[in-house]
């Protein structure tokens, strides 16, 4: 079974219920509401970015895999990036 950790890391169903959870708690054992809600608002804020990072990470994943980019050396050991596309090899790095 595999388990798509950047789904699953990325739901906003799962960062609500964390932050229900952990904010459950926080009053259970007798803390304050506005610790419960600024420690939920850090939650969610968290969760914001991380899946804002996973999801430009899945679109720069694709652009690499779409625009072909290829990185060789030369005869001399230089590096030389070049870009395929359309047919056409174009020299992008020297």
């Amino acid at each position: 079974m595999n388990i798509d950790w950047k789904r699953k890391l990325s739901s906003r169903k799962l960062w609500l219920a964390v932050a229900g959870f952990i904010s459950g708690l926080i009053l259970a054992f007798g803390g304050a509401e506005s610790t419960a809600s600024t420690v939920s608002g850090c939650i969610l804020q968290g969760a914001a970015v991380i899946g804002y990072l996973l999801a430009e990470g899945l679109t720069d994943a694709e652009g690499v895999k779409s625009a072909g980019s290829v990185v060789e050396l030369d005869s001399n050991g230089i590096r030389t990036s070049v870009k395929r596309g359309g047919g056409k090899v174009t020299e992008v790095d020297r």
